[in-house]
């Protein structure tokens, strides 16, 4: 199986499943000289732990990371960072009913064509957590991008479901358990979430990300365009089905005279094209659209077993 390895200069590479005994990754091309502690990453892995509010899942994980490489006397010595995150709160029993189902919205279906045989436990290599990896990988890259360039890299929820979400201040995005920008929403999003986990189903999300004050010029031309890059790591997390970045799909419905970012002394008047010209960068706003899968309590049933082959 391939495909678990992503990035050419700041390479990532994740291993583990669900239901294994832990998640690991290794981080390839982190330069030297970065002050790095397992505490720089928990702060970020934290943000995203399962358990921490009742609108997540419930599986209860520390999500606690061990850097067993690539640091020394607390600064990273260019050499591969490789880490583990333990799983705690396995209980593979739960999914035995699921031996022999496949379930809409899931991988089941298609790793068991592909590979002839499937971990039916959680999601396996295609669980969501997996992200964890990611989180650990983004954290140790944010901090170089901050004190090497002073880039910032934020994100928060644009929208859930059918609820909207202006945009306030960052300030209240760590203060809630939706990361909203809007804490006046925020007793909205819980009813509506409340609401919809006791009738069984499940929303999509968008999140917005932006990336403030990145040095011109970053990316590549025709086949290492950044923008596709930045699409290409977005398509790759659990459950995403679309990204924009700028003005997205609305530009269909400018006119090239509203859609062109006027540039002038003071810099540009406007971003429609997501900070980026040629696909090289001038600065980035994004957003991306999630869609949960369905899971067991979901409306739509599943694919009716095959006899003897869905293990």
């Amino acid at each position: 199986m391939s495909g678990n390895t992503f990035g050419l200069l700041y390479c990532v590479t994740s291993f583990g499943e669900s239901h294994g005994p832990a998640y690991g990754g290794v981080v390839d091309g982190c330069p030297p000289g970065l002050g790095l502690t397992e505490e720089d990453i928990q702060t970020e892995l934290d943000r995203r732990k399962p358990g921490s509010s009742r609108h997540v899942t419930q599986r209860q994980e520390s999500d606690r990371i061990e850097i067993l490489s690539g640091v020394f006397e607390g600064r990273t010595t260019g050499t591969a960072i490789g880490f583990v995150i333990r799983n705690e709160d396995q209980r593979s029993k739960d999914y035995s009913a699921l031996a022999d189902t496949f379930r809409p919205g899931h991988a089941d279906y298609t790793y068991w064509q592909k590979y002839g045989l499937r971990d039916y436990r959680g999601g396996g290599r295609a669980s969501a957590r997996e992200t964890t990896i990611r989180v650990a990988a983004g954290a140790i890259a944010k901090k170089w991008l901050r004190e090497r360039y002073g880039v910032e890299v934020r994100g928060h929820l644009a929208q859930l479901g059918p609820n909207r979400i202006a945009f306030r201040s960052w300030d209240a995005v760590g203060r809630n358990p939706f990361f909203s920008p809007d804490p006046e929403i925020v007793p909205k999003l819980e009813q509506f979430m409340d609401e919809l986990r006791a009738s069984g189903d499940s929303c999509g999300a968008r999140v917005n990300v932006v990336a403030s004050g990145v040095p011109v010029g970053w990316g590549e031309p025709v086949y290492g365009r950044l923008d596709s890059d930045i699409a290409s790591a977005m398509m790759g997390i659990n459950a995403v089905k679309g990204v924009e970045i700028g003005a997205g799909f609305a530009a269909v419905e400018q006119k090239g005279s509203e859609h062109g970012d006027e540039l002038t002394p003071r810099g540009f008047l406007s971003n429609n094209a997501g900070g980026t010209l040629e696909a090289m960068l001038a600065c980035v706003l994004m957003d991306h659209a999630l869609r949960y899968r369905a899971q067991c309590g979901d409306v739509k049933p599943p694919l009716e077993p095959i006899p003897g082959s869905a293990r």
